[in-house]
This record gives structure tokens, C-alpha cells and sequence, in this order.
């Protein structure tokens, strides 16, 4: 089958976990032997990920330009994967014009709408408003597709339960992973605590900042000799604020092969206050055998049963602070990880029922739409109103 994944931006799996889940996508479709494509109107950073490695041909294409309807109508797609709700509006109503056979499916990545209301709530305080904005756009977006992808199984009962969208509109297809037998560096080879996660990521440095405020210094009064390392790409103007060698606290920049970087630290700190999806930095862990501490955000999706998680600075230094200096403690914690991963998130497992599932939807794909009459009226109205938007901003182009 062919498949056209249209992208936000390029991806760079070295800086985003969204980056990752991109390069799942790809690697899933290029084990079957699916014709992949991926196009992007986003400009491509130098970090993003070579696309032929997959065996994936790569377009650049722009918004609010005729030449992509004949562009996408001679490509053929039986599959198009909007990646984000956003690419969804964009390109939606195209799509459905030049391909109307094909599939439409939504990656979500993370609940935008989740994580907006997360982040409001922790500024302001007061209830969890999820029916904001964000969610207004966003669930009008998983409606109009004829799937959604969905990376958390927390994500998908939000969906079902707050938002009433049909369990026959989503589809749970979490990040996967290879765990490699060979023993990872022992307790006794490794040193300093971690943390990693690009700061163009709003939950990522309020989480570095909560730690060099909060929690590190809790930390560094228990083991004045630890270091905290903090890793973020595109983390440069925040280093004045956040490099503190004299507290202990180093802000490191980029983490060129975080894996193997990860690899020599005693302790990998996931301590998001906000956000959602499921969490790189928490899988990283699991692939260099360094046991995390981690934030019910951080564990969410992940972690099943308590005992995982910390949500008060307090409680969270306090579990880092034994966890470091625990060696048996620190080997039981690896194992459990680790075993999180192969028994919940193995690739051998999930890479494969990916090409199933859009089998089996795009087989049903009419009796899908018939039954979706949300979805028709949505992208009744909606693909109207964005498309006369879209050939107004194109004749004022080529005035």
C-alpha cells in the first residue's frame, strides 16, 4: 500500500520525543513494504533525520498552494497520516478533495488540548478546564479523520470519557522499543543524576526549572557530592538562568548521542508538573538501564499501580536521594523498568499491528464515514470555510 505522511515540522528523533514517534510511524510502514512518502511545509533543521534510511522519499511542499492538489492526486495514496491536528486543518479538506478514496488518519502525538489545560491550571490554579479552545479544534479534527492514532491508553479514555468520541475512531498504538540483552553500565560505573528534553517544550523547562529551584537543592543537601546534569537541545538562551556549577547544577546544552550519554548516569529525574503523551526521556531510560524518578505526568500512560511516582518536590527528592544511594534498591528498579518496557511496549509486538490496522480501516473506510455523521458534518462546514480561506490568501498570492 502507499502512504503519505504529512508532518508539522521534519523529524528529529535526536531532539523530540514527537521526533521519535514519527521515526516509529516510518519504521513500522518500511517493515511491511509499504511505498511510503513524507512531506513537510515546515523548513528542515539540520538535526532532522535523514528520510531515505527508511526507504521513505521526502517532499517539501507549501500551505495555501494549488500545485498540492496535483501534487498529492498524482502521488495516489491509499493512506494519508496527518501528524497533529494542525497539518489536519491545513491539508484536511485537500486531501479529501484529490484522494477521496484514501484513508485519513490523525496522529495525535500527545492530546494537545490536555496538555494546554495542564499547563493553565498549574499557572492559575482551579479546576482542569479540558473543553477549552485547543480541544474545540482538536476534537473537530479526530472526528473529520477516519482514524486517530493515539500514543497513551490514559489519552484514549480521556477522549472516550470527557469528549464522547467513538471507540472505533481511535486506535492505541504506543511508542515501541527493542531491548537489547547486553547488560547495561552497573550501578558502581555510574554517577550524577540526568535529565534531558528539548526546551523548545514548554513542560520541559518548567520541569528543569522545578528541579534547579526545588527539588536539587533537597538533593544536594543529602549528597553535596552529586551533580545534576541537565541535557536540552535548543536550550541556549536559558543557560545563564539555568548553569549553576556553584550549586552543583550543570545545564550541559544538546546531548549529541543521549543514549550513550544516558548510559553513564546513576539516576535519570523526569519531573514534568505538566504535559502529555507518553515520555522519551522515561524511555531512554528504559534502553540505558537508568532507572527514573518520575512525576505522576512523567509516568502517566507508562507506570500501571502506585509506588511509581512523586508528586511534591519533597517526596520526589526524597525517592531520588534513595534510589542513589541504594545499590540493590537501584538494580530491582532497573529490572522492573525494563521489564515495563518488554512486557508493554515491545516493538516486536507493535510494529507490526500497525499496517494491520490501517488495513483493516481502510477496508471499512465508507461504512466508517456513513456511520460518523459528526465527522461528515464537521468536514461539511468546516473544509468550506477553510478552503475558501485558503483560495482567498492563494489569489492574493498571485496578485
Amino acid at each position: 500500500m502507499r502512504c503519505l505522511i504529512l508532518g508539522k515540522v521534519w523529524p528529529e528523533p535526536s531532539s523530540t520525543a514527537a521526533g521519535q514517534r514519527t521515526c516509529d510511524l516510518l519504521a513500522a510502514l518500511s517493515e511491511a513494504g509499504w511505498e511510503t512518502s513524507f512531506a513537510s511545509a515546515a523548513q528542515r533543521g539540520e538535526r532532522a533525520v535523514e528520510l531515505s534510511r527508511y526507504g521513505v522519499a521526502a517532499y517539501p511542499i507549501k500551505i495555501n498552494d494549488p500545485a498540492f492538489d496535483t501534487w498529492v492526486a498524482g502521488l495516489r495514496p491509499d493512506v494519508v497520516i496527518f501528524d497533529r491536528f494542525m497539518t489536519e486543518e491545513q491539508f484536511g479538506w485537500r486531501v479529501a478533495q484529490q484522494c477521496p478514496e484514501a484513508l485519513r488518519v490523525l496522529d495525535t502525538s500527545d492530546l494537545h488540548c490536555l496538555r494546554v489545560a495542564r499547563e493553565a491550571q498549574l499557572k492559575s490554579g482551579g479546576a482542569l478546564q479540558l473543553k477549552n479552545e485547543t480541544a474545540l479544534r482538536e476534537i473537530a479534527s479526530i472526528y473529520r479523520s477516519d482514524l486517530t492514532l493515539v500514543i497513551s491508553e490514559f489519552e484514549r479514555e480521556v477522549l472516550r470519557c470527557e469528549f464522547s468520541v467513538p471507540e472505533d475512531l481511535l486506535a492505541y498504538w504506543p511508542f515501541s522499543l527493542t531491548i537489547k540483552n547486553a547488560m547495561p553500565n552497573d550501578y558502581r560505573d555510574r554517577e550524577h543524576f540526568f535529565m534531558i528534553g528539548s526546551l523548545l517544550h514548554a513542560p520541559n523547562l518548567d520541569a528543569v526549572r522545578w528541579c534547579s529551584q526545588e527539588i536539587w537543592p533537597k538533593i544536594q543537601e543529602a549528597l553535596p557530592k552529586a551533580e545534576m546534569h541537565a541535557y536540552g537541545a535548543y536550550g541556549d538562551r536559558y543557560a545563564r538562568e539555568l548553569h549553576r556549577p556553584e550549586k552543583g547544577f550543570y545545564f550541559k546544552g544538546r546531548a549529541e548521542e543521549a543514549l550513550s550519554t544516558m548510559a553513564h548516569y546513576r539516576v535519570n529525574l523526569a519531573p514534568l508538573r505538566f504535559g502529555a503523551g507518553l515520555k522519551g526521556k522515561i524511555f531512554d531510560g528504559f534502553q540505558t538501564g537508568t532507572p527514573s524518578v518520575v512525576t505522576p505526568i512523567a509516568a502517566e500512560g507508562i507506570f500501571r499501580g502506585g509506588g511509581w511516582a512523586h508528586e511534591s518536590a519533597e517526596s520526589f527528592a526524597g525517592a531520588a536521594i534513595k534510589l542513589y544511594q541504594d545499590p540493590e534498591l537501584w538494580r530491582m528498579r532497573q529490572e522492573a523498568e525494563r521489564s515495563v518496557c518488554r512486557e508493554r511496549f515491545a516493538a516486536s509486538h507493535w510494529r507490526p499491528r500497525l499496517p494491520e490496522i490501517f488495513r483493516r480501516a481502510y477496508r471499512d473506510r465508507r461504512s466508517r464515514r456513513e456511520a460518523n455523521f459528526t465527522g461528515q458534518m464537521l468536514r461539511h462546514h468546516h473544509h468550506r470555510s477553510t478552503e475558501f480561506l485558503s483560495r482567498w490568501i492563494e489569489a492574493k498570492h498571485a496578485r
